[in-house]
């Protein structure tokens, strides 16, 4: 068996990918096995905050659901978030929480309902990783809403890349208020 042994050659080669790595969709694996994006928003787990917080700053609101040892969730932060364009994009147009299929955090839901994770994704219906959903602008009037109710648009499970971009442009654009998000690609394909 062998084992690795860090020279000066790769702590430096480490050290000078480290800055272009953080801007660039590099994903560190955490200890619970999960990805985390470094431009993943850290929030109170408030979501009528969330989406408010989100829209005064110009953005869209989403979260995405991960577990340990998804390997699409692993190709999402290797392949999606590696490519600039993509994480450009969603960058500047979005706030994104990453939570977890299986957790134990306490979010506060938009009817003030306090869960955890796991208890949160089973209400809104979220049962494979990852799912990315999609917040109105505001959370105005959303708590007498049905959970799923309350969503914009859903992307459940990974898309090709150029899917996968097509479905926040289709968001950010509030296309979901005209029509389908296969209608949508078709047309900005056409």
């Amino acid at each position: 068996m062998s084992s690795f042994s860090p020279t000066r050659r790769s702590l430096l080669g480490a050290s000078l990918a480290l800055p272009f790595a953080a801007t660039r969709g590099f994903a560190a694996q955490s200890e619970d096995g999960r990805f985390h994006e470094p431009w993943f928003v850290e929030t109170f787990l408030d979501l009528a905050e969330d989406i408010d917080e989100a829209t005064r700053n110009g953005r869209r609101y989403a979260v995405v659901w991960e577990q340990r040892g998804c390997p699409f969730c692993r190709d999402m932060h290797t392949v999606h978030f590696a490519d600039p364009a993509i994480t450009d994009y969603i960058r500047a147009n979005f706030d994104v929480l990453q939570l977890d299929l299986h957790g134990a955090r306490e979010v506060t839901d938009l009817d003030g309902t306090k869960l955890t994770e796991k208890a949160f994704a089973a209400r809104y219906g979220v049962r494979l990783t990852p799912t990315f959903q999609f917040f109105p602008e505001s959370s105005a009037g959303l708590a007498a809403k049905s959970p799923m109710a309350r969503e914009a648009a859903r992307m459940p499970g990974l898309l090709p890349p150029r899917d996968f971009l097509g479905m926040f442009r289709f968001v950010r654009d509030k296309a979901y208020e005209k029509t389908s998000f296969p209608d949508y690609m078709k047309a900005q394909a056409g």
